[in-house]
């Protein structure tokens, strides 16, 4: 079997064996011209005309932070999309200028600029193949080189619940299907297709992907881990990327089965303030949790409460480790039961308040609008 044939099966056998789109499913692929990316859309194809996934468009975000090889990246892009067939979706964002705006870290304003832009992209891709938005998904390259460079960046930095476990091949909308395979291993593929004579797109210089100079800049972190840790790693032992993806996928097994767990506590200890019945809940208006939570096991402790303030903070925002805790802390576990006059300010302005009815989570503003009428 050709190197060819090994990365498509292997890609092909995650989707099915991990269920990240149905064969008719309308799929957006997150292309930035990179090897990782240029490899997965080419692969993609591939599935959709094996029927294996359904429906196929490009998505490609020109964060304007490169200048003229951020604009030919988008044109390597476009000429790829129109060698493929397929529709392609492209913008620009001026991503610095939004970071400037909101004083935020310019990689996570990418990060989260790109999805807004990708579900759109999903929902106008869906609208046109007539498939429920729900049907369709995003795939990204996300290789288990990024995976084993995640697991290290938080080992360093640390990590709450099921951290370890790194990338999900499976998160909402986002699907990973690359996961169980390695960058070098698309890149062979790559290669592989120009030796073969099947067509290829390729930039001005002949590349067959467009590489990003900023990858090799190690005082971004995870470009340090790539290029310092994880080589050195792999001195110690040169089968690390199948090692410790086994690994995290174990790691990964036992957090779901916790989740399931955290899942039916939530239903049970948590109750949102507006709910209507048969509706969601308005997460942003805070939940009570129920003074018997205090009795569960620790770690499903943290699971709950890291569930709720998931909701409140939005799917974009990561919950502190020293957020979680606060909440925690108006359990007297000695007594087991809430702290009476516990008062906390925890992360996104939030206000944790406890009494004998359990502990309260909600917006500062709402928390002072009830002490003042008190």
């Amino acid at each position: 079997m050709s190197a060819s044939a090994t990365v498509v099966d292997r890609m092909r056998a995650v989707v099915a064996e991990r269920s990240l789109a149905a064969p008719d499913a309308p799929v957006l692929l997150m292309v930035s011209g990179g090897s990782d990316s240029t490899a997965l859309a080419y692969l993609a194809c591939e599935l959709h005309r094996a029927g294996d996934i359904g429906e196929l468009a490009m998505l490609h975000v020109n964060h304007q932070l490169r200048g003229q090889d951020a604009d030919d990246d988008a044109l390597f892009v476009a000429r790829l999309a129109e060698l493929l067939g397929v529709p392609l979706f492209s913008c620009e964002i001026d991503i610095a200028s939004e970071a400037e705006r909101t004083g935020e870290n310019v990689e996570a304003v990418a990060r989260r600029e790109r999805y807004l832009a990708a579900n759109e992209a999903l929902e106008s891709l869906c609208l046109h193949a007539a498939a429920p938005l729900a049907d369709g998904r995003i795939f990204t390259a996300h290789t288990v080189d990024d995976r084993v460079e995640s697991f290290y960046m938080r080992s360093i930095v640390g990590t709450g619940p099921g951290g370890f476990r790194s990338m999900r091949y499976k998160n909402g909308p986002v699907a990973r299907p690359l996961l169980d395979v390695s960058r070098d291993d698309l890149r062979a593929y790559l290669a592989q297709r120009k030796l073969a004579g099947e067509p290829v797109a390729e930039d001005e210089a002949g590349n067959l992907w467009r590489e990003d100079a900023t990858n090799a800049h190690t005082d971004r972190f995870r470009a340090y881990v790539r290029h310092e840790i994880v080589p050195r790693a792999k001195e110690r032992n040169a089968q690390l990327l199948e090692v410790l993806s086994r690994t995290m996928n174990l790691i990964a097994d036992e957090d779901d089965l916790l989740e399931e767990y955290a899942e039916t506590l939530a239903g049970q200890q948590v109750a949102w303030m507006e709910q209507v019945e048969g509706r969601a809940p308005d997460y942003s208006a805070g939940c009570v949790l129920a003074p018997a939570l205090v009795a569960e096991p620790r770690p499903l402790q943290r699971r709950v409460v890291l569930r709720a303030l998931g909701n409140m903070l939005g799917a974009e925002a990561r919950v502190e480790t020293a957020s979680v805790e606060a909440v925690l802390a108006a359990y007297d576990e000695t007594t087991a039961a809430p702290r009476s006059g516990y008062v906390a300010n925890i992360q996104g302005d939030l206000a944790v308040s406890a009494n004998k009815h359990g502990v309260r989570i909600e917006p500062m503003s709402a928390f002072r609008a009830r002490r003042k009428r008190a």
